[in-house]
């Protein structure tokens, strides 16, 4: 079953940001995403019960996932540093 993936206009912005190699990586995950947004390397953030990171490299991918309407809200793109989190 296909996911409907839906990117925010900020995680757009970020992500043309980002240096070539590190968006081709990014792109390829996003494409798994919609047919598996379970996959990869992926974590529930605590006290949010649709709010979801994956991580591709040094970068994050967050994320709302809806089951019941198989869709996919990609929120940001951030790279991943020291003061991050």
């Amino acid at each position: 079953m296909a996911w409907t993936l839906r990117i925010a206009k900020r995680a757009e912005k970020e992500l043309r940001k980002i240096p070539a190699k590190d968006r081709k990586r990014i792109a390829t995950a996003l494409a798994a995403m919609r047919l598996d947004p379970f996959g990869g390397d992926i974590v529930r953030l605590e006290n949010q019960p649709a709010s979801w990171r994956r991580r591709v490299g040094s970068y994050r991918i967050f994320f709302d996932l809806y089951p019941d309407q198989s869709l996919v809200d990609i929120l940001r793109i951030a790279r991943r540093t020291s003061t991050t989190y």
